[in-house]
């Protein structure tokens, strides 16, 4: 059966997050979501999502890509294909990876960055099409109906824990420690958050954003740490970011915000947790395994130089 690939349509946004559930159980994806993402991608990204479909317009395929206009160096671009696993065999994949890489070489793409699941049938996929693995990441889910959560403690003396919609006349703090936070996240390509109107867009005002599940530590009146909560409708909840000021980092609060965080989201009715890591970012995988998550799933980021 025919299968093409073409730039997504406002309907594929069903099939678009029903594909990616599919191939990564262990993230939140739903149809307003990838809407969402689609209409606020920044202008100097040039994103373009793709979808593969079959004859009888089922979506089979799905790609990913942009241009890191965030990187402190430019020609740098990511593209992250998922095919259904009902459908692989079928060339999908294949198409959507030659037209991913013919846009992001056209918009000045040199080196190409890619998501692999950990399989080896995965990564030999990767490895015919000139991809080379680099650092890997882990997927982690907890059963939070059954987990044995910490107990909640009461903050130390000066320090107070609140949540993000008590910031929600004015987030501008969340954003500058989200951005120092991210500055020193483990990763191949780095980011810098410079735009505060565009993280306003695609991160405060997203909706996955949970902000009475995100749990903010203030330490003398200054947002210190942060635990960003992500929900989906559907009972499962997401750490979208965990992370810690450096001038407050070694007292335990980066732990003390997730633990108000889950402790919050079990109670509004969630039942799973997940969250993911950087294989070499070791103090964030400790605190997760302390609070009983297991890996579900690696990936493997790939790279290959262009041009």
């Amino acid at each position: 059966m025919t299968v093409i690939v073409r730039d997504v349509r406002p309907p594929d946004a069903e099939g678009f997050a029903r594909v990616r559930r599919a191939v990564l159980p262990f993230m939140l994806a739903t149809a307003e979501q990838v809407a969402y993402d689609w209409a606020h991608a920044h202008p100097d990204s040039h994103a373009r999502p793709l979808v593969a479909v079959s004859g009888d317009g089922t979506i089979i395929g799905t790609a990913q890509l942009r241009i890191a206009h965030d990187a402190p160096e430019p020609g740098i671009g990511s593209v992250n294909v998922y095919v259904d696993p009902a459908h692989l065999g079928r060339g999908a994949g294949t198409l959507l990876l030659r037209a991913a890489e013919e846009h992001l070489e056209e918009r000045g793409a040199r080196t190409l960055y890619s998501w692999v699941l950990d399989t080896p049938e995965d990564r030999a996929w990767a490895g015919r099409r000139g991809y080379s693995p680099s650092r890997s990441a882990h997927f982690l889910r907890l059963d939070l109906a059954r987990a044995a959560l910490p107990p909640l403690q009461d903050p130390p003396t000066g320090v107070e824990l609140r949540t993000a919609e008590d910031f929600a006349a004015d987030p501008r703090p969340l954003f500058e420690l989200d951005a120092v936070t991210t500055a020193d996240e483990p990763g191949d390509v780095g980011a810098e958050l410079d735009d505060y109107a565009h993280w306003r867009e695609t991160t405060w005002e997203h909706p996955h954003l949970d902000r009475a599940l995100t749990t903010v530590v203030v330490v003398d009146g200054v947002p210190a740490a942060f635990s960003a909560a992500q929900t989906d409708g559907l009972g499962r909840y997401c750490s979208g970011m965990t992370g810690t000021a450096p001038a407050y980092r070694g007292r335990g609060l980066a732990k003390l915000a997730k633990t108000a965080s889950l402790h919050r989201a079990r109670a509004a009715g969630c039942v799973e947790a997940f969250t993911s890591n950087d294989a070499g970012n070791g103090p964030m995988l400790a605190i997760n395994t302390w609070f009983g998550y297991e890996i579900g799933a690696t990936e493997v980021r790939h790279v290959r130089t262009i041009g």
